[in-house]
């Protein structure tokens, strides 16, 4: 018998509430957008997705979040889930009787149009843009592998897309879930205090977001450029996208390249 998974959405708050703490058994809510985590760490969520903006809309449930054990669905008294790669090698690799077990557990308990991703170095990168095409559907389910991977079987018997936060490798998918469930949720309508924070920052529009300044006016002698103090907002607006090309053709020149308003650098 497998456990069920925990799910967390609108709840009571109280002011001891830990991030946890919404990580208690609740009814599914009806046509919320839904993040499905499959990972042997279970306890690892919300984590950081429990704190500030995510964390009160997952309190007020504008999205939900459920974990599915892969433990639970282990064979034998040991409750295993790995076992040592086809020929030879080091490390252990999930198994796909028990991933499968698994993703089939989270993708029955699945509402509307929610991708299957499997959480991989070799997958394509995570960006924006996907960020917003998920945050358009109604959830998404993401598979956390561990130690050499997942074999290779479940991932093509289910036609599981692969995605990566970057060129690196990390020791488990939690973290790199967080941060594409943080980003996609901040997408949600009702997160961000201000929906236009959405729209100018980084990557919304091709291109970085230009600098920030705030009080005071001057601080260890640099001084808050005189353009954002003159009131006149075309101005404003002028220099903001004129220094997010800048910082974009220095910091990204690859985005640069595939940024449709940029002038032809030959005049």
């Amino acid at each position: 018998m497998t456990t069920p998974p925990r799910s967390a959405g609108r709840i009571a708050v109280r002011p001891t509430l830990k991030p946890r703490e919404l990580m208690t058994d609740t009814p599914d809510l009806a046509g919320v957008w839904t993040a499905q985590i499959i990972t042997l760490f279970p306890d690892a969520f919300p984590g950081v997705l429990g704190q500030s903006l995510t964390g009160k809309a997952l309190q007020d449930g504008l999205w939900q979040l459920q974990t599915f054990d892969l433990r639970a669905h282990g064979i034998g008294k040991h409750k295993n889930v790995d076992d040592t790669p086809a020929g030879g090698g080091a490390g252990m690799v999930l198994r796909a009787d028990v991933v499968a077990s698994a993703i089939a557990e989270a993708r029955g308990a699945t509402k509307g149009i929610a991708p299957l991703v499997y959480l991989s170095p070799r997958g394509r990168p995570f960006d924006q843009q996907m960020a917003r095409n998920w945050a358009r559907m109604d959830g998404v389910t993401l598979l956390c592998g561990r130690f050499e991977g997942v074999d290779e079987r479940v991932l093509q018997h289910f036609g599981i897309a692969e995605v990566s936060l970057g060129d690196f490798v990390l020791t488990g998918g939690e973290i790199a879930a967080q941060a594409m469930i943080d980003a996609t949720v901040r997408l949600l309508p009702g997160v961000l205090g201000n929906a236009e924070s959405a729209v100018e920052e980084s990557f919304s529009t091709g291109l970085l977001e230009h600098p920030q300044y705030t009080k005071p006016a001057t601080w260890e002698g640099h001084d808050i450029p005189d353009v954002l103090l003159s009131g006149n907002h075309a101005k404003i607006a002028d220099w903001r996208r004129a220094m997010s090309e800048r910082l974009t053709q220095e910091r990204r020149p690859d985005l640069w390249d595939a940024y449709p308003g940029r002038k032809d650098d030959r005049g």
